[in-house]
């Protein structure tokens, strides 16, 4: 089982196929998300990695998880995440997790906060059917009506599906398509969308109801601490065409 990565939700687009249509797809960047520290069965009884991803400043930040980022010799990080992995799947403090790590076709997991939507009635929260819209309901037609029973009990059992909070939870989005990966830039595109508004984090990992390709890179693609960037292959350039002279006539 392999680690998955932090990602920050840019925004939706689309794109368009060789045949002209076009697939909507949501583009999820990689900001600098590195191994900050290991979970193992012995210190811990777990295994796991500890991911961290985005820029922090240390100034509000105590005292406690300062040192962890200093002993990990990695930049304060904003969102810290764990992803459970197996003995095999290990990647080294410091080593910064690459687009590549997942591939073109792959099906992935997406877990990100929904979009809070403050109070709302019991016909948006859980699509209630609402009272009669005709005679008999004076001015409460989208009300839940009664919640309660009679003398016995006398109450509202916990969990009522009621009027309340909608969203800002923690929402999983199984079996999202991998539709392009842009190494350089750090950016994975997977079709349709996914949890939470522009600018949160989300945890994309491998698909759990799907098998992984065979091509994936195990124990995933990363950069290790202070390796430089894979040099872009330069392109030759075009050879100029030989000049031609004209002979005067003499």
């Amino acid at each position: 089982m392999r680690s998955g990565v932090i990602a920050q939700k840019v925004g939706m687009t689309r794109v368009f196929t060789e045949a002209g249509e076009h697939i909507p797809v949501t583009v999820l960047k990689l900001g600098n998300c590195q191994v900050v520290g290991h979970r193992t069965e012995e210190k811990n009884g777990y295994v796991a990695l500890q991911l961290g991803s985005g820029a922090r400043k240390t100034v509000y930040m105590p005292k406690a998880e300062r040192g962890q980022f200093a002993v990990a010799k990695v930049e304060p990080k904003r969102r810290v995440e764990e992803f459970r992995v197996t003995a095999d799947a290990m990647i080294p403090v410091g080593a910064e997790i690459l687009a590549d790590h997942f591939v073109v076709g792959q099906f992935v997991d997406v877990t990100g906060t929904s979009v809070g939507k403050g109070f709302a009635g019991g016909m948006k929260r859980w699509n209630f059917g609402g009272l009669r819209a005709t005679h008999g309901v004076s001015v409460s037609h989208r009300s839940h009506g009664s919640t309660g029973n009679r003398q016995d009990p006398g109450r509202t059992f916990p969990g009522k599906k009621m009027a309340g909070h909608l969203g800002q939870e923690t929402v999983t989005t199984l079996n999202v398509t991998v539709w392009k990966v842009d190494v350089e830039r750090g950016l994975i595109l997977v079709k349709g969308a996914v949890p939470g508004h522009e600018g949160s984090y989300v945890k994309v990992r491998d698909a759990i109801k799907k098998a992984a390709p065979a091509d994936v890179k195990r124990p995933g693609a990363f950069r290790k601490a202070g390796e430089a960037p894979a040099a872009a292959a330069e392109t030759p350039a075009e050879e100029a065409p030989a000049a031609t002279t004209e002979e005067g006539e003499g």
